[in-house]
């Protein structure tokens, strides 16, 4: 892409104000933290709910970005860049990727459905390569932003595209089908991600088939409710395994690690193979299947390239590698776009500064070697990379594009010196071609712990981040709790994340915690609710917030300050209205303010309290009651001090029970975890933290038999019994044991047989077929903590800070 700023105000009718009209740009951006931003981008400053683009215009002027489409015009830098005026800047970027796409005139197929879009897509990339030079939305980019920056990827040397659309509404099906303009579609299935957004399943239906308005032919699994609302004019290609009215007919026979497909098309009969038994992947299969018949492959082709398809892997994961170092596993994907992306994120979950990057051959760019390695080259010095380790042939002949760079013609010559080369103290995004099979180095590279890990979604955190934040004014701050190691999630790489969101201020409850990210790298201001006297000259050593809640603290803490001769050190005043935790209380305010009065020393950077019972509807008069006596207290400190502190009270169900007491500031703690109290929000949060195991050992006991320690279990019958290793060492509770509590194995439950062991359990898989080494769930989706916090009599917090530290934790982003 490179087009003149003059040739773009037309095509999103903007009014230009600046100094430069015939400006060259070859990028675009809507992020300001990118490293990838320079003087050739254009920033479209869009307005969300939760955020507000031009709020980094300041920034991104002062890195050298100097175009940019907005719906103002800040004063202060109206003769300081070039600026596209225009309503609204998310149309704007829309429109643009619109006219963009219809630069292009080759087939593109446009895929949609509530599951296993991302999946089709992947797949038929692979199935197409050898043939087209594909361009397709990298990762998950389906959504009213992610779909414009997928279309303008595309470039000349492009012959076939494949584009995913994402809805969570009505009204956003027609912006994607203008800006993909899909010739093929491809329907994935209707299921319920999402149903909160529409009002029945055939607004639903109706939504999703927006997208293929103008298909030259529409790919689906023949299915007559979907058909209903089909418009009659939309030719079909469809395939089913019940209707023999449609046009492909397939008997799938399943066996123990695979599928054999029989296809019927016209006169043809054959089979195929697939690695794959799982009912989401056959269907996906056949999707792809379909495009392949559409498009006259011959049967041998078909059979050859089918039996190859392998688990398409959709996450970045974050890992702890062996000294000091952190690894971004991003080993099965090697093509441009996705390249940017994971940049992206390697700067956003970099625990070191010393950045080193293993990258296999770049494949589907559409550019000419030269030129493509040349941008990645600008890629990777945008992004401060320390070290390059290039892997692959064609690479390997552009070393020396790239800064401080190693290479190796193949994976295994790499393998054969890996000991020559030194890896700590550093971050390292691992990102290769599929055949370069890059999950070798993850393995060698991470640290070795046991099989059970706690895999945190990224997405969901910032998913439940936003939800709140939509819930909040927007001049009310936000605080969020990263205490107890995370919730038991992960205190640094939460923290990184919150950073990267540019939440205003982090809480831990003791300073150890605190110090912990200030020396990985954190620079938010962070409070410390729970601070020891002993632990003031380390908190100040360390720049971190205490909070005061006693006259006997605050003395500590002068008498700490004074002696350090510091000015206006910044301090939190706690208020206890009715919490009888911590705090001061009515009768001591007066004291407070005395010693407070015309002190240096000190400043009062906010004042808190905390709600005691702000979940319970049973209690709302005594929650209001803690309200007014927080704005009666702390108005008084405010006039007598005279002083201008932010005030929060509010916690996570208080941000939603009480949003009229947001006050200056709100602490977000277990909601930004996905849980919530409240049975209709908690359909609206997304699951963070999965813990998973796999099997150990799989054994038949017979009637008569025992399970585990004191005999607990007594089978009554033949029984299958799984050995999976995790126990109460790692944080399950015993009470979880004894047949009250399951895991989920093959999505399956397999309650739990006898006592919990201290480093495995055991559970029953008499009714589901599995093998050893099979991915057990212990929680997430199911079952979720709240419901195990429910059945153990508990809260969701125990069961999620108890998880054991020797757990791994993989931090993933979709």
């Amino acid at each position: 892409m490179t087009l003149s700023i003059r040739n773009i105000i037309p095509i999103i009718k903007a009014q230009f104000v600046g100094v430069n009209e015939i400006a060259v740009i070859d990028s675009v951006s809507i992020d300001s933290r990118s490293l990838q931003n320079s003087e050739s981008t254009l920033f479209f400053a869009i307005v969300g709910p939760n955020h507000d683009g031009h709020n980094y215009i300041s920034n991104l002027i002062s890195i050298g970005v100097s175009n940019f489409v907005v719906n103002h015009v800040p004063k202060e830098f109206e003769n300081k860049a070039n600026f596209l005026l225009v309503e609204n800047t998310l149309e704007a970027l829309q429109n643009f990727a619109s006219a963009y796409r219809s630069n292009f005139d080759f087939p593109i197929i446009g895929v949609t459905g509530s599951n296993g879009k991302t999946i089709i897509k992947e797949w038929l990339n692979f199935l197409l390569s050898p043939d087209y030079n594909i361009i397709r939305s990298p990762k998950s980019y389906n959504s009213q932003v992610g779909v414009p920056l997928s279309v303008l990827g595309i470039n000349e040397k492009h012959n076939l595209g494949i584009f995913e659309a994402g809805i969570s509404t009505i009204n956003e099906m027609e912006n994607l089908q203008k800006i993909i303009q899909p010739t093929i579609g491809i329907l994935s299935n209707i299921g319920s991600a999402h149903d909160e957004g529409f009002h029945d399943i055939g607004e639903k239906i109706k939504e999703k088939l927006k997208l293929f308005t103008s298909v030259e032919v529409l790919i689906m699994n023949k299915n007559k409710t979907i058909e209903a609302f089909l418009n009659p004019k939309i030719n079909t290609f469809s395939w089913s395994s019940e209707d023999g009215k449609a046009d492909v007919f397939v008997i799938a026979k399943e066996y123990s690690d695979q599928t054999e497909l029989k296809i019927t098309y016209h006169k043809l009969c054959f089979k195929i193979t697939i690695p794959f038994n799982d009912q989401a992947s056959i269907e996906n299969a056949i999707q792809c299947l379909m495009v392949l018949l559409y498009f006259k492959y011959d049967q041998d082709t078909i059979q050859n390239r089918m039996q190859l398809l392998y688990p398409v892997e959709m996450r970045l994961k974050v890992k702890n590698g062996s000294n000091n170092t952190t690894l971004i596993d991003d080993s099965y994907s090697s093509d441009y776009q996705s390249l940017k992306i994971a940049l992206d994120f390697l700067e956003s979950q970099k625990q070191y500064k010393k950045k080193t990057l293993i990258l296999s051959d770049i494949f589907q760019s559409g550019l000419v070697l030269e030129e493509l390695y040349s941008k990645v080259s600008h890629l990777i010095v945008s992004n401060k990379i320390n070290r390059v380790i290039a892997i692959g042939a064609t690479i390997s002949t552009f070393k020396n594009k790239f800064p401080n760079c190693i290479a190796f013609e193949t994976t295994e010559k790499f393998i054969q010196n890996i000991d020559t080369i030194s890896f700590e103290n550093e971050t390292i995004l691992i990102k290769g071609a599929r055949h370069f099979h890059f999950e070798e180095i993850v393995s060698l590279l991470e640290e070795k712990t046991h099989e059970t890990v706690l895999e945190i979604n990224l997405n969901a955190i910032s998913h439940n981040l936003n939800y709140f934040k939509s819930k909040l004014s927007p001049k009310t701050k936000l605080m969020v709790m990263v205490k107890a190691f995370g919730y038991g999630n992960g205190g640094y790489e939460i923290a990184k994340l919150l950073s990267h969101h540019k939440v205003d201020y982090l809480g831990v409850a003791f300073a150890d915690e605190g110090i912990s990210l200030k020396n990985a790298g954190i620079d938010l201001p962070i409070m410390v609710l729970n601070p020891e006297n002993t632990s003031f000259s380390a908190i100040i050593q360390h720049q971190l917030e205490p909070e005061i809640y006693s006259i006997k603290g605050l003395n500590a803490f002068l008498k700490i300050a004074e002696q350090k001769k510091l000015k206006h050190f910044p301090i939190h005043i706690k208020l206890d209205t009715g919490m009888h935790r911590l705090g001061f209380e009515e009768e001591t305010i007066d004291e407070l303010i005395a010693k407070l009065k015309d002190n240096k020393t000190v400043e009062v950077k906010s004042i808190l309290s905390h709600l005691s019972a702000s979940d319970d509807r049973m209690f709302v008069d005594f929650t209001l009651s803690q309200i007014k006596l927080f704005e009666k207290l702390s108005s008084k400190l405010i006039s007598e001090l005279q002083i201008n502190p932010i005030r929060h009270i509010l916690n996570t169900s208080g941000i939603s029970n009480y949003s009229q007491a947001q006050f200056d500031m709100v602490r977000l703690g277990i909601g930004l975890y996905g849980v919530s109290n409240d049975e209709e929000e908690q359909k609206l949060l997304e699951n963070v933290g999965t813990l998973k195991s796999i099997i150990s050992q799989i054994r038949t006991i017979e009637e008569g038999e025992s399970v585990g320690y004191s005999r607990r279990f007594m089978a009554t019958k033949t029984t299958k019994v799984a050995t999976i290793p995790i126990g109460y060492a790692d944080g399950i509770s015993r009470h979880w044991g004894n047949g009250v509590g399951y895991v989920t194995i093959k999505n399956k439950k397999a309650p739990i047989l006898g006592s919990v062991c201290m480093d495995m359990l055991m559970v029953d898989i008499s009714d589901i077929e599995c093998k050893e080494g099979a991915e057990v769930t212990i929680f997430g989706d199911n079952p979720t903590v709240s419901f195990m916090a429910k059945q153990l009599g508990t809260i969701p917090y125990e069961i999620m800070t108890s998880i054991s530290q020797r757990v791994k934790r993989v931090f993933y982003r979709e």
